[in-house]
């Protein structure tokens, strides 16, 4: 066998080598670049390069078509013909996929399918490096230290089937996380960004914010559990939205088992969720959040099919002003419940149509409320009205008559994304945001600030 290193050579090799009913064949060529700092200074940097097989065969049976998945890492040519029997036996030894659909097909390839991959380094810091010594110098004599990590991924993904499709997906992810502390580290403040190649991004204005906090912060104020207006950020709005993105798969709903089923059957589909014009969206095409504009599955589950690789992704509205639009379905879950064909998508923007800041937010509140700065430890309570609970990070402050006069204790909330869309009285102006909670799975988000008039905080958290 001759050598084969290219990415596409070895799909199409492993095509090659194929001796069962179908084929499916994704090489994902990986490469990373990091930056590190605490106490306003580098710690770590570092560059990484890697390759990911995986190997989808599908066998014919009387009974129906079965499916094996194998993948592996850092593979060379004389590791694809025994990966490729693996998957077949697989295949061989597994009974009827439940979701077997034909191979996807008819599919015009990729112009770019046999170029090399493309791959990220260090450079991608060019600019931004020295910007950040910048906001480390800003900082230490501003009397705080900046601590953090920025982050950037290049994936090209190649993508071969027996049917003849042949695409190719460049995924650039970058993300950017900054927290300042006091010096007796009594005092913390997070910013995150979401970002492609890094050239969008000022670590000086982060730094100019995460001041404003520290400052803010200088008095404290300790609240009791209840329910309290509160100002949402766009990551938390994203990182909310995003649950319940995972949590929309159709075939859930019509078996009446999440928040979208209806009682007594059938699904929410066509009914309002939010008085206000709240459209969330989906497009591989999103200016800054370009995803991947056909499906890639390396393995099936609740909202992805291996047999639905390639398929193309189309803009989609999951809610459009304020009504349940679509729910995610693959070609099996589309064919069992009569719901359109809607594949998950890599990214999410709810737009609503405001054109306020956060900022600008806070300076209209009458009255008191709760200006957040992120949630994490989200859990799910209860999947049948979608009542996740979590925590407060980072900041939680006090506004009064438009000014923030103190950062107040923490909280543990208990609340359902599609509960606050139904109440939320406000929505902002949407930008690109980072999620604090899921953004090691999920970084392509646009969201507005929402404001809740009774976010229920059920205790106080002792968390920072």
């Amino acid at each position: 066998m001759s050598r084969v290193s290219k990415p596409y050579e070895i799909v199409e090799r492993a095509l090659e080598l194929s001796t069962t009913d179908g084929l499916v064949v994704i090489a994902d060529e990986h490469s990373s670049a990091n930056l590190r700092w605490a106490g306003n200074a580098l710690t770590t940097n570092g560059v990484t390069r890697g390759r990911t097989l995986t190997v989808i065969a599908t066998v014919d049976g009387a009974e129906g078509t079965a499916s094996g998945v194998v993948s592996r890492s850092a593979v060379t040519a004389d590791d694809l013909e025994p990966l490729v029997r693996a998957a077949e036996a697989a295949a061989r030894g597994a009974g009827p996929a439940e979701d077997a659909q034909p191979l996807v097909s008819g599919v015009p390839s990729s112009p770019d399918f046999t170029d090399a991959p493309a791959e990220t380094g260090s450079e991608v810091f060019a600019d931004f490096a020295p910007a950040l010594g910048d906001a480390f110098a800003r900082a230490r004599s501003g009397g705080r230290e900046l601590y953090g990590f920025a982050n950037h991924e290049l994936t090209s993904t190649y993508l071969g089937t027996s049917t003849g499709l042949r695409l190719r997906h460049d995924q650039p992810t970058g993300t950017l996380e900054l927290n300042a502390k006091s010096p007796d580290r009594t005092r913390s403040a997070w910013a995150g960004r979401s970002t492609r190649d890094f050239k969008d991004v000022d670590p000086a204005a982060m730094d100019a914010e995460l001041a404003q906090r520290l400052r803010w912060a200088e008095r404290r104020i300790d609240l009791p559990a209840g329910r309290y207006e509160a100002l949402l950020p766009p990551t938390a709005v994203a990182d909310l939205l995003i649950y319940q993105l995972w949590s929309s798969t159709a075939r859930d709903a019509v078996e009446g088992r999440t928040v979208f089923s209806q009682p007594g059957g059938g699904t929410l589909l066509g009914e309002t969720l939010a008085p206000l014009p709240l459209t969330l969206r989906s497009d591989p095409h999103a200016p800054g959040l370009e995803s991947a504009p056909f499906v890639i599955a390396h393995s099936s589950g609740d909202s992805a099919s291996v047999f639905d690789n390639g398929l193309p992704l189309a803009p989609t509205d999951w809610i459009r002003d304020g009504k349940l639009e679509r729910l995610t379905t693959t070609r099996h879950s589309a064919a069992l419940t009569g719901l359109p064909v809607a594949p998950a998508i890599d990214n999410l923007v709810l737009d609503g149509g405001g054109e306020r800041s956060l900022e600008e937010m806070v300076a209209a509140t009458t009255g008191r409320a709760l200006l957040l700065t992120c949630l994490w430890y989200i859990r799910e309570v209860d999947p049948a009205t979608l009542l996740l609970t979590g925590l407060t990070r980072d900041g939680v402050y006090l506004v009064e008559d438009g000014q923030v006069v103190g950062e107040v204790n923490n909280f543990r909330f208990n609340e359902s994304p599609v509960d606050l869309l139904s109440r939320a009285s406000e929505a902002g102006r949407t930008e690109k945001t980072l999620p604090r909670e899921w953004g090691d799975w999920f970084t392509r988000a646009a969201m507005p600030a929402l404001r809740i008039p009774d976010f229920n905080m059920s205790s106080v958290s002792q968390g920072v």
